[in-house]
């Protein structure tokens, strides 16, 4: 009841101040999306074959990263920076090192050592803006505050994905190289995203307030009888403290970003061969191909950009959960028409569903989440939550190579198929969360 008070006192914010404390997310999704529809490609370039087991630097680092940096986000106030931004600021001047270094990479495992690096970076930028919704905005306007982050996440990953492409078709850089070496289009983009995930980032530092700790003397004095083991002792222990609804949308998590990562993974395998004929990485054909994931991968992200603008409205008409359900429903759907698709025009059509999925996915779990916490451990518990999107991307690293080699034989479309199946049913999981704020409501 305490939160829910607290909840209901803080200032409403206008439409714009929302939008600058959200505008952050365009660069973090920058330099996601490049990871997401090239890492794979650089992968196969530098000759690597286990792919699934390359990406698991990803998952790996947010599981270590984002409960810690989320613990130190909720005891650090710097008089001018705030309590979230100087994590923003960090992230972001290490993830756009790493972008500019990534496409660089002559060796197979200095690629990989980027991917932990960027991927860290990322991490320590993208949970405190979790948080600062949670921190910042009212009941009523955290769906709306996920959403407008769920904007910026959808049009920094369309022009992000697009970029390859546009490098290529548009401005004549060549997008293919001899054996073992990056396209000059692949490295241009990951230049661009290095300037934009800084200069975005830097937007909401400067463009955002955050309150201070109502009680700045007993703020000050629990962090200074804290300990580092004390610091670790709680992280670890919190875990089995869990809010009810955490653990009921921990289950949802579970299927809906195995899905994910089972897309990311194998995309750009399962097109290139099932839909384009060839896994030649140094052939026009495959670069086609490659170049082609990006589009769809700008495509769901630009119809999650517009549709992360209705998902407020759909949500108050009909509830929170119903709208995550059937955006699951139609993003499962989606990764399954695929494997009936020759025409790659129409993979366009498959990543209309997807698209929809994943503008629910970044906004509806954690409103439904933000009215379950306290307040003062806001950041932890966000970070904490991500256990549960990086343990089944670890399971899916560590399960599907061996699946597709073994069950599906070699044909990776399957294991978007599979992906799909996992996504709806997480969707229909959505019916055993409590929404909290929908109850008090």
């Amino acid at each position: 009841m305490t939160q829910t008070v607290q909840a209901a006192e803080k200032k409403r914010l206008s439409f714009w101040q929302i939008w600058n404390m959200s505008f952050g997310f365009l660069g973090i999704q920058f330099g996601f999306a490049l990871q997401n529809a090239n890492v794979s490609r650089i992968f196969e370039t530098l000759g690597g074959t286990e792919i699934a087991l390359y990406w698991l630097a990803a998952p790996v680092t947010g599981l270590v990263v984002q409960p810690i940096i989320g613990y130190l986000s909720d005891r650090t106030w710097h008089p001018v920076l705030g309590r979230r931004r100087p994590f923003f600021l960090i992230g972001a001047i290490l993830a756009s090192a790493a972008l500019f270094v990534m496409p660089n990479a002559s060796v197979l495992w200095m690629a990989v050592g980027m991917l932990w690096i960027l991927d860290t970076s990322i991490n320590v930028s993208m949970e405190p803006f979790r948080a600062l919704v949670g921190d910042l905005l009212p009941s009523s306007q955290r769906t709306m505050g996920f959403a407008m982050q769920t904007f910026f996440i959808g049009i920094g990953a369309v022009v992000a994905s697009l970029l390859p492409y546009i490098f290529t078709n548009w401005i004549g850089v060549p997008n293919t190289a001899p054996e073992g070496m990056i396209p000059s289009s692949v490295k241009w983009s990951f230049y661009v995203g290095g300037v934009v995930f800084l200069s975005a980032v830097l937007w909401t530092v400067f463009k955002t307030k955050e309150y201070p700790p109502e009680d700045m003397e007993a703020f000050e004095a629990e962090k200074k009888n804290t300990s580092f083991s004390d610091g670790v002792r709680e992280t670890v222990m919190g875990i089995f403290n869990m809010p009810k609804t955490m653990l009921q949308l921990a289950v949802v998590q579970f299927f809906t970003w195995f899905a994910l990562f089972s897309m990311w993974i194998y995309t750009t395998k399962a097109l290139t061969s099932h839909v384009y004929g060839t896994s030649d990485t140094t052939s026009f054909l495959y670069n086609e191909g490659a170049d082609w994931v990006g589009v769809c991968f700008a495509v769901y992200n630009g119809v999650s950009a517009i549709f992360a603008l209705l998902l407020p409205y759909l949500a108050k008409a009909t509830s929170r959960k119903l709208t995550h359900l059937i955006c699951l429903v139609l993003g499962g759907l989606g990764l399954i028409s695929i494997y009936f698709i020759e025409n790659p025009m129409m993979l366009l059509v498959s990543m209309v569903g997807v698209g929809i999925a994943w503008a629910s996915i970044l906004s509806m779990p954690y409103a439904i989440l933000a009215g379950a916490l306290p307040a003062n451990r806001m950041g932890y518990f966000m970070g904490v939550f991500n256990f549960f999107i990086v343990i089944p991307q670890i399971i899916a690293g560590a399960i599907l190579g061996f699946m597709t080699d073994e069950l599906f034989g070699g044909e990776a479309i399957f294991a978007l198929v599979l992906g799909g199946c996992s996504m709806i049913l997480g969707g229909f999981l959505t019916l055993i969360v409590d929404d909290v704020d929908e109850q008090l409501a």
